[in-house]
C-alpha cells in the first residue's frame, strides 16, 4: 500500500522530473521525528509527516492553527478574510481520506494562506482595494486551483498594500505589523503572508514578486521565501493584473512560495509551478537538477557592499558574517558584478518597467503625481516608465534582454550568486502619501525610501530564480536574510544551496513573545 510520504514523493518525482530523484529523499524528509514536531512552527513537512504517522489529525493541527490566529493577530493583523468553519470541516474530509489511504495529493490535510491578490472562488478576494472590498471571485487562480488539487486547506487570504509597497497596509484590512517589532513594517506586498508564517497562523503561504515582494518580507519577518523563474508559477486571476482569461506571459512580475523552512518551499514549487491552459498543450515543466548537492561543490559569486547601494551597518554585519561562514567551509567565492555590469543602469532599467506595469493599475493620484514630479524636472525612471510611449518601453525591453545574455555567460564561471535582500531590516511604518519623499533612516543618515528595490531589481530585471534564506539578526534583534539568485530555469540551484545553508546558518527563528 503506498503511504502519504511516498504519494508525495511519486507526484514530485512527477511534476520536478527524474534528474530530481537524488535531491527529493534528502530535501523532503521530516527533520525531526513526528513525535516531536511542533504545531505552531514545525515546517510544511514536518507537519505532513505527522499527519501520516498520526501523531496529530489535520483537524486538530487546523484547529491549533486558529487558536493561535485568535490568540495573536490581534497584535498582527496578517489577514483580510478568514474561513474557520470551512477549513476545519475540510480538515475533516482530510482526515477520513488519510484513514482510507486516499489522499488527494501531496498537501493533504495541511493549512496554508494564499495572498490577496490571488482570486479564490467563493472566498473575499480584496487586493486591498476599496472597489474590491466585497468581491467574491467566481473562479480559482491557477495557483489556488492546484493548491486545491494537492489537498491544501486555505484557511484565509493574507494582507497586501493598496497599491504596491514596501510595506503592508489598506483601507480594506488595516495595517499589519511584524512580529518581531509590530512598530515595524513586515513588508511588502506579500507582508501578511511573511507576518503570518513568522507568527505560526499556517504552514504555506503563495505570494507574488514584482518588486520584492516575496524577497522583502521573507527578509523582514525571517522566513524564507522563492521568487520562482519567470513563467515557471502562472499568474493568472492575480490582481493586480489582467483578467482571469488573459495567460499572457509575464515581463517582470512572478509568482513563488514563501515557507518556514528551504525544504517547504520546493515541495511548494512542485505544487506550484508549471503552464496552463494554452501553453499547457504543448508544453511541460522539468526543473533542472541542482548544479551540485554538496555545499562545498558549489562556485558562489557574490557582492557585499556595494557603492550601488549601502547597507545600514548592522545589515552588513550579519551579511558579512553569512558569507565568512560560506568561505570558512570551504565554499569556492567570487566577488563582484558581471563584467560589463552596471548596477545603476540595470536598475534604472528595472524601475522603468516596473513603472510601466504598475501603472496600469494606479490611481489618478498617483498617476498625477508623477506628471508633476516629470513637469518639475524629476527624471526618475519609474516616472518615466509609467508615461512611456511603446517605442520608449521597447527600447527599455532590448536592454533587459542585453543584461539577461550578460548573466548567462557568468553563470557558466558561477552556479549562484548571493547577495543581500535589503539595505536596511524591518523599518518603522510610514505610510506618507507621496512614496518619493519617504525617506530610512541608518547608522549613516536617511536614505530614499525607493533603495529599498535596489538589491531584489537584479534577479527581478533578468527573470532568474531568487530564494531568500534567514542568516541571522541585526543588532536591533530583527532578522536579515540573504538573497540567492540561480540561472534562468534552474530554480533547484539556489534551492538546494538554502537547504544547504539551513545548516549553516540556524534557519528560522521564532519571534519573541509568540510561543
Amino acid at each position: 500500500m503506498t503511504t502519504f510520504t511516498d504519494a508525495r514523493r511519486n507526484f514530485l518525482r512527477t511534476a520536478l522530473g527524474s534528474a530530481m530523484l537524488p535531491l527529493i529523499p534528502s530535501a523532503l524528509s521530516a527533520s525531526t521525528a513526528p513525535g516531536q514536531f511542533d504545531p505552531s512552527f514545525g515546517s510544511a513537512v514536518d507537519a505532513l509527516a505527522a499527519l501520516d504517522a498520526k501523531v496529530i489529525s489535520s483537524v486538530e493541527l487546523t484547529r491549533h492553527v486558529f487558536d493561535r490566529i485568535r490568540r495573536y493577530d490581534s497584535r498582527i493583523n496578517a489577514f483580510v478574510t478568514l474561513r474557520e468553519e470551512s477549513a476545519v470541516a475540510e480538515a475533516r474530509a482530510a482526515d477520513e481520506r488519510r484513514a482510507r489511504r486516499q489522499v488527494l495529493g501531496v498537501l493533504d490535510g495541511l493549512p496554508v494562506m494564499v495572498k490577496d491578490y490571488y482570486e479564490t472562488a467563493g472566498i473575499r478576494t480584496t487586493a486591498g482595494l476599496q472597489r474590491l472590498k466585497d468581491f467574491v471571485p467566481a473562479t480559482d487562480a491557477t495557483v489556488v486551483a492546484r493548491l486545491k488539487r494537492a489537498g491544501a486547506l486555505i484557511i484565509g487570504k493574507t494582507n497586501t498594500p493598496e497599491e504596491g509597497d514596501a510595506q503592508t497596509y489598506n483601507t480594506v484590512a488595516g495595517t499589519t505589523n511584524n512580529p518581531w517589532d509590530v512598530t515595524r513594517t513586515p513588508g511588502g506586498s506579500t507582508g501578511g503572508g511573511a507576518a503570518a508564517l513568522a507568527s505560526g497562523f499556517g504552514f504555506l503561504e503563495v505570494g507574488s514578486d514584482i518588486g520584492g515582494s516575496i524577497r522583502i518580507p521573507s527578509h523582514f519577518c525571517g522566513v524564507y521565501g522563492h521568487k520562482a523563474t519567470l513563467d515557471v508559477v502562472p499568474q493568472d486571476g492575480h490582481i493586480p493584473g489582467g483578467p482571469r482569461e488573459l495567460n499572457a506571459p509575464q515581463v517582470l512580475g512572478v509568482g513563488g512560495p514563501l515557507a518556514r523552512s528551504a525544504p517547504d518551499l520546493l515541495l511548494a514549487l512542485g505544487v506550484l509551478g508549471g503552464p496552463n491552459g494554452d501553453m499547457a498543450l504543448g508544453y511541460r515543466w522539468l526543473l533542472p537538477p541542482p548544479r551540485a548537492e554538496n555545499l562545498r561543490r558549489f562556485r558562489i559569486g557574490f557582492v557585499h557592499d556595494d557603492a550601488y547601494c549601502p547597507l545600514d551597518a548592522e545589515v552588513a554585519a550579519v551579511v558579512a558574517d553569512a558569507l565568512n561562514r560560506m568561505s570558512a567551509v570551504g565554499i569556492s567565492m567570487k566577488a563582484g558584478w558581471p563584467k560589463s555590469f552596471d548596477a545603476q543602469a540595470s536598475f534604472d532599467n528595472y524601475a522603468f518597467l516596473l513603472g510601466s506595469i504598475i501603472s496600469r493599475d494606479a490611481s489618478s493620484t498617483l498617476l498625477e503625481q508623477m506628471r508633476r514630479r516629470i513637469a518639475q524636472g524629476d527624471r526618475a525612471p519609474y516616472y518615466l516608465g509609467a508615461l512611456a510611449t511603446h517605442r520608449e518601453w521597447d527600447e527599455q525591453n532590448v536592454r533587459r534582454m542585453r543584461a539577461q545574455a550578460v548573466w548567462r555567460e557568468y553563470f557558466k564561471e558561477v552556479d549562484a550568486f548571493v547577495s543581500p535582500v535589503c539595505f536596511v531590516a524591518a523599518f518603522p511604518h510610514d505610510h506618507t502619501p507621496d512614496r518619493a519623499s519617504r525617506t530610512l533612516l541608518t547608522a549613516a543618515g536617511k536614505r530614499p525610501y525607493l533603495d529599498v528595490a535596489k538589491w531584489i531589481a537584479p534577479a527581478a530585471l533578468l527573470g532568474c530564480p531568487a530564494t531568500v534564506i534567514p542568516i541571522g539578526h541585526a543588532s536591533s534583534g530583527l532578522p536579515v536574510g540573504l538573497q540567492i539568485m540561480g540561472p534562468y530555469m534552474e530554480d533547484a540551484t539556489p534551492l538546494t544551496i538554502a537547504l544547504c545553508m539551513q545548516q549553516l546558518t540556524g534557519g528560522f527563528a521564532q519571534p519573541p513573545g509568540l510561543a
